[in-house]
């Protein structure tokens, strides 16, 4: 795969996952040779950034941001632009300034096949992805001139407990240490403090909503009756926010819980997973019984905190979710799958254009020889092994990451005009 020689770039980043991953990805993009600098927000960024003579502190106003970053752009030469997630304030900003200016964005995200990939794109992800425009006859054509063995996606969240106790380390920085960010205003509704408490909270609480789950998981598989699995998210999670139809979580329970009322059988049950990172904030489990007895269904309707999804799967009718990730492993077993908002994986061999009661009631299984292409597909191109919080998985990332950074072509033109990076073999990444 050919690259740009990294003397020739100039890497702006904005904000990254937590810990220390953008850190580590700056460093190796300067052994490269490029030039990389850092702007940061709060304590929490300045935290995760050991180079302090790169490091620049963003302490105006949020309604200043959009000058200021065209001034940096300006004074520091910037060919290149690096950030996690495209949808919050800043970085929104940022993008939309950066691309007029003809800079190369570099987006990272969650991977589209959690758990043990992540994902790198350029321009945006998501609802944003050039996967959006394209169909499963384009990616089976780019593909037929390849011979790969794709490797399947273990069953749980690779790095959870890393990923936590970063989130809880970041915010502590933010409450604690932000002196003179005094300006500095979160992308989510929710407070610092109380985000900080809910992350040590669920990090101190793990052992029991371990053994919580594990109960009703257990409880529901012997329950000897049909059931459909609702994909819950994050409220606050960008897609969510950013790519659905709903402004909150209570409107997509009241949809659901009401099309299974109306369309499912009698003897089906209704079974609600929450994200394994949620913590609460929206009182899930109380909302999913009081809509639940609003639509006269309580005895059939239940809540399972987090945990590994293929359990549940492994017996459920039919999936639901607004646009979670977690439909790819849905879609890989041929469950048939309903979602609301936009996804990279909402193609039409896949998901189902039925009316929700319709779909309870038959549901249609995916296309899933469809499936497995474009699943192929995503491997080869903006799905890399690893991830950003375990050290092993951050180990595995950076081995091919930084030269798809310094690619002149995206991962999809790359694999099109065959100059796409050999791919690892997957390992485990605990």
């Amino acid at each position: 795969m050919g690259y740009t020689a990294g003397s020739d770039r100039r890497f702006l980043f904005l904000q990254g996952p937590h810990g220390p991953f953008f850190n580590r990805l700056g460093k190796m993009l300067r052994t490269a040779g490029a030039q990389v600098w850092r702007v940061g927000f709060n304590a929490g960024d300045r935290a995760f950034w050991f180079h302090s003579d790169s490091y620049i502190s963003y302490e105006e106003p949020q309604g200043n941001w959009a000058a200021r970053f065209d001034e940096i752009i300006k004074d520091k030469d910037i060919t290149d632009l690096v950030l996690y997630g495209d949808t919050r304030f800043i970085h929104a900003t940022a993008v939309k300034r950066a691309k007029a200016a003809g800079l190369t964005v570099h987006v990272f995200e969650e991977g589209y096949l959690r758990p043990y990939w992540v994902t790198y794109e350029r321009d945006g992800t998501n609802g944003h992805s050039r996967l959006m425009d394209m169909d499963v006859k384009s990616m089976r054509k780019t593909l037929a001139n390849t011979e790969i063995i794709t490797p399947e996606a273990p069953s749980h969240w690779g790095d959870m407990r890393q990923h936590v106790f970063y989130g809880a380390l970041y915010h502590w920085f933010v409450m604690f240490r932000n002196g003179t960010y005094r300006n500095f205003k979160a992308h989510r509704e929710l407070g610092v403090v109380a985000e900080f408490k809910l992350y040590l909270r669920r990090l101190l609480l793990m052992p029991a909503h371990w053994a919580s789950r594990a109960f009703s998981t257990m409880r529901i598989k012997r329950g000897g009756y049909p059931y459909h699995l609702v994909l819950l998210q994050l409220e606050h999670d960008s897609s969510f926010q950013a790519h659905s139809p709903f402004a909150k979580m209570s409107e997509f329970l009241d949809v659901v819980i009401e099309g299974f009322a109306k369309g499912a059988s009698t003897h089906h049950h209704l079974v609600f997973k929450a994200h394994p990172l949620e913590t609460g904030r929206a009182g899930l489990r109380k909302l999913v019984a009081e809509i639940a007895r609003e639509y006269g269904v309580s005895g059939r309707v239940h809540y399972v905190r987090g945990g590994k999804l293929a359990q549940l799967l492994d017996h459920t009718r039919s999936a639901v979710t607004v646009n979670s990730t977690a439909a790819q492993q849905v879609l890989r077993r041929g469950i048939p799958l309903k979602v609301f908002g936009d996804a990279v994986f909402a193609k039409p061999e896949f998901v189902s254009t039925l009316p929700l009661p319709e779909f309870f009631s038959q549901p249609s299984r995916p296309d899933v020889r469809a499936y497995k292409e474009y699943r192929q597909y995503l491997l080869e191109t903006s799905q890399i092994a690893g991830g950003f919080y375990s050290a092993r998985g951050r180990d595995q990332l950076m081995r091919l990451v930084v030269d798809m950074v310094l690619a002149p072509q995206d991962p999809y033109e790359a694999l099109e005009t065959g100059n796409a990076a050999p791919r690892q073999q997957l390992r485990v990444v605990n």
